[in-house]
């Protein structure tokens, strides 16, 4: 996708200097920055600081940790640490456990004298994968908009949660490729992107990819979705996710779960959409999906640029006040209208999953 008419990935592996370049995702709306990691501490650092952030964008960061690994210590023994601290740098997203995982089952095929050129390949070839599984989830996805497209004739309203766009994937993203596809196509297309405090990632990054795209959008506060839809001013509903069961249930940046419930009050569809590495198929009750909590100065500190140009952060509650930051919440199946994959699009079940991913 295209960043000021440039086309980019999220993260690359730069031969000549033997890093991996990310764009920094916590200086953007303000500032573009491509960042430079070298060592496994800067790809978990990355990660737990949100400089990369969406499941499938961790998932490759993570993969190319693993590579980073390598280069800094060629040991079974630096390489499994490195692997645990990775694991360890964000507990929901599972495409980070799941890309570590296949990692290192890749190195246990082969001579260690070979471990940098496999993992590095391998790394590629996540990355890679991701970028097909999104294309065709916005392929798959772009069939629901134009069917709403023509029973109305009119611009399609679609309200997204959080950012589930490029800047969350390797490119196209997940929640934004069938908007992608759409615009494409020349159906008329609005976005009703919600803010998404504490980290804004709705009002900073999708809005702003979307604007990148020349693809009309409005930022709204995350509680005006409900009146949106009231209004009868959303059409359709598609949020990505950090981690799906295998019974259908969403794990998804705080906030989701009151969308799926405002959107089934009012007969809106509701979409969730993913690609196959962030379905976790051993967990069974969401209750034991591990449930990120973040600094509570996400919540009371906000940043922006003042008037002269400065980025800065500035404290919005009072200094005795507390806050609590859960970063995710789960929107159980029955709230969901279906799943849209590489794949194909199911029902959020147990059955529905099993016919797609036999």
């Amino acid at each position: 996708m295209k960043i000021e008419g440039k086309e980019y990935r999220t993260i690359w592996f730069d031969e000549e200097n033997k890093a991996v370049k990310i764009i920094d995702q916590t200086k953007l709306p303000h500032q573009f920055i491509i960042k430079d990691l070298k060592t496994i501490k800067d790809a978990i650092n990355a990660i737990k600081t949100m400089e990369v952030r969406g499941a499938p964008l961790i998932g490759g960061a993570a993969a190319y940790g693993i590579v980073l690994a390598i280069m800094e210590n060629n040991d079974l023994e630096f390489i499994k640490k490195s692997s645990e601290d990775l694991i360890k740098s964000r507990p929901t997203a599972i495409n980070l456990q799941w890309a570590v995982h296949r990692m290192n089952n890749k190195l246990s095929l082969v001579n260690p004298n070979d471990f940098l050129n496999i993992a590095l390949n391998e790394a590629k070839e996540i990355c890679n994968e991701d970028v097909k599984f999104c294309k065709n989830i916005g392929i798959n996805g772009l069939k629901i908009i134009e069917e709403i497209y023509n029973k109305k004739n009119d611009t399609v309203n679609i309200l997204t949660h959080c950012n589930a766009g490029w800047l969350a994937t390797i490119n196209w993203g997940t929640a934004t490729s069938p908007i992608y596809h759409a615009h494409k196509k020349g159906i008329p297309i609005h976005v009703w992107v919600d803010e998404t405090r504490p980290r804004n990632q709705g009002a900073n990054l999708t809005s702003y990819e979307l604007n990148e795209e020349q693809i009309p959008n409005t930022i709204i506060a995350d509680n005006t979705g409900g009146i949106l839809m009231q209004r009868g001013e959303v059409d359709i509903c598609i949020v990505g996710t950090d981690r799906t069961l295998s019974t259908g249930d969403v794990c998804n940046k705080i906030g989701t779960y009151l969308k799926a419930l405002a959107a089934h009050d009012n007969n809106v569809p509701f979409y969730v959409a993913l690609p196959s590495s962030t379905i976790d198929w051993d967990i069974k009750d969401f209750k034991e999906i591990p449930i990120e909590e973040r600094n509570p100065e996400e919540l009371s500190h906000i940043e922006g640029k003042d008037e002269e140009g400065n980025v800065k952060k500035v404290l919005i509650y009072p200094k005795k006040s507390k806050a609590k930051n859960l970063a995710f919440d789960i929107t159980p199946a029955k709230y969901v209208t279906g799943l849209i994959t590489e794949k194909g699009i199911c029902e959020a079940s147990t059955q529905g999953l099993k016919n797609l991913f036999k």
